[in-house]
């Protein structure tokens, strides 16, 4: 990871002086390094120290940067590990053309790695990742989106990028289709689990280890699935009570609402499909060649069960 941030700094290199300000403001503001961490397990997992996997990894972390800048400025967010968004500290137009700029250096030293298979998968995965964009546009203040709608929307717009960055490794190997499509399914069940964990956390979590507040989603009319397993499990008053704040964006009542996905069981039923995914992702990895690596993919998967933040 040392390597892969050694390469972060030095493509982050501008002679527009924003460009890096701005890039080195969220590049700098922390975050688990998830996707990039696993693109480098992976490798590890299947026997791989190809010279290009630093670089990918640093590639996929500018992607997921580059999502980033773009989603708080549709958001509106003003918080984000913590501290200021860059959309509310430089502003919207910084924000999306840095997040341009991110986009186009991923492609760039992805033409460097020169390997098409690779420059398909992640040109795929940040397709789908904007159409996941535009489907959670789309899906904004609707209080009948169901589970497999949501579900849609996180596989393409969270859960894509994990797929990539576990199938890419086997790709840079030259591994079987059977290591390949064991990987990419697990990046796929851990991505899921991942972001449904993150759903949930924003109604259980503590907003200091957040880095942003409780029921931010809720505000922005977003339906994540505590909600639509509180919406199922409700009674009449409560359900309405959650589909008008879905509808209006008004969260006036947000304590009660809150309350509400906590005593109808929503959390915990979210948490049961977030067990599912994990499980997929075990079930997965335990296909791949037993050492530390996979050890740690395993660890990672069963992990995300008690993340808090």
């Amino acid at each position: 990871m040392e390597q892969v941030d050694r390469v972060i700094s030095d493509r982050l290199t501008s002679d527009v002086p924003l460009v890096k300000e701005v890039s080195q403001y969220i590049i700098s503001a922390g975050g688990k390094r998830l996707r990039p961490a696993l693109l480098l397990l992976v490798s590890g997992a299947i026997g791989s120290t190809h010279h290009h996997r630093h670089t990918l990894a640093a590639v996929v972390e500018f992607i997921h940067t580059a999502t980033l800048l773009h989603d708080d400025v549709v958001d509106e967010s003003t918080l984000r590990r913590g501290r200021a968004t860059a959309n509310h500290h430089f502003g919207n137009a910084a924000s999306v053309l840095v997040g341009d700029f991110l986009y186009s250096r991923a492609f760039q030293m992805m033409v460097d790695v020169d390997n098409m298979r690779v420059m398909r998968v992640l040109s795929e995965a940040t397709n789908v990742i904007a159409e996941g964009e535009v489907l959670q546009l789309m899906n904004m203040h609707d209080a009948s989106i169901d589970e497999a709608a949501y579900l849609r929307v996180i596989r393409s717009k969270t859960a894509k990028l994990f797929e990539a960055s576990a199938r890419i490794a086997p790709i840079l190997a030259g591994a079987t289709q059977a290591v390949e499509a064991a990987c990419a399914t697990y990046g796929q069940a851990l991505g899921t689990a991942f972001q449904v964990i993150d759903d949930v956390l924003d109604y259980e979590g503590d907003p200091t280890e957040l880095g942003k507040n409780l029921g931010d989603d809720l505000r922005e009319g977003k339906v994540t699935l505590p909600v639509i397993c509180a919406l199922q499990m409700g009674s009449a008053a409560e359900q309405g009570l959650v589909r008008s704040a879905i509808e209006t964006g008004n969260t006036d009542r947000l304590d009660d609402i809150v309350t509400i996905i906590r005593r109808t069981g929503a959390l915990e039923r979210a948490r049961q499909g977030a067990t599912a995914e994990a499980q997929r992702a075990i079930d997965a990895a335990a296909s791949l060649p037993p050492n530390e690596h996979t050890s740690a993919l395993l660890q990672l998967a069963a992990g995300l069960l008690e993340r808090r933040s």
